[in-house]
């Protein structure tokens, strides 16, 4: 099946084969749209991945991918305002952290919708935007940090761990509008998760707290990130 296509590809001398070829192998369709939006949808979808490559079979989205897109974003006057779609599970807190970080600080308009759901770093993502949104549906589970394999038990192993807490609070608290003793108290609950302290917020539970802005999905996004680039020109 590849030779027939890359034969096609071959063939087709205004890239057309080509184009259909890619789409097929990376995305799974026949043909995308030909279409030059100024407007740039970055996913962040399955698990952040950070300095550890996970395995194969994960669905993981890398940082290392993502910052240079961020930076292109920015720089690239053809955009003009960047749509952030999240369906998360999580992963390396300090790579998430810093995704996050590089979005809040474009200077273009930015507006992020959770799908799915937005869980643990995916957090501080789904709020690094100028406005976010989230679909009825989606599920956002806010915990402490936690880390896998071996931890060594001191003083400083817990001092460095409530640093960390810190960070991801902070940001959190610096770009939504819930209020931090509410957030410590949604992330400190026990009783709702069976086998962590926590809360899982779906949907308007999430705006009513005052983490997410809105309810919506890919039309209000949209409406709401041209509005913001028309007002910025």
């Amino acid at each position: 099946m590849r030779d027939k296509i890359n034969d096609i590809s071959v063939k087709d001398e205004d890239n057309t084969g080509e184009n259909q070829a890619t789409d097929i192998n990376q995305f799974g369709v026949s043909n995308m749209p030909n279409f030059q939006s100024d407007i740039y949808c970055l996913p962040i979808i399955g698990q952040i991945e950070g300095h550890i490559i996970l395995p194969p079979q994960n669905k993981t989205t890398k940082y290392e991918h993502v910052i240079p897109q961020i930076v292109g974003i920015d720089d690239n006057p053809n955009i003009k305002g960047l749509l952030v779609i999240l369906n998360t599970v999580g992963g390396d807190v300090e790579a998430g952290l810093a995704i996050a970080e590089m979005i809040s600080s474009i200077s273009k308009p930015t507006v992020s919708l959770v799908v799915g759901g937005g869980h643990s770093i995916g957090v501080p993502l789904a709020v690094s935007t100028n406005y976010s949104f989230i679909v009825p549906s989606a599920s956002m589970t806010i915990h402490p940090i936690r880390m896998n394999g071996l931890i060594v038990g001191v003083p400083q192993t817990f001092e460095y761990f409530n640093k960390m807490q810190d960070r991801v609070v902070d940001f959190v608290i610096r770009n939504s509008g819930i209020e931090k003793e509410e957030f410590l108290r949604l992330m400190l609950k026990t009783g709702e998760l069976a086998t962590d302290v926590g809360t899982i917020l779906i949907g308007r539970d999430a705006v009513e707290c005052k983490l997410i802005d809105e309810v919506g999905g890919v039309s209000q996004a949209l409406k709401k990130l041209r509005d913001m680039i028309n007002q910025n020109s």
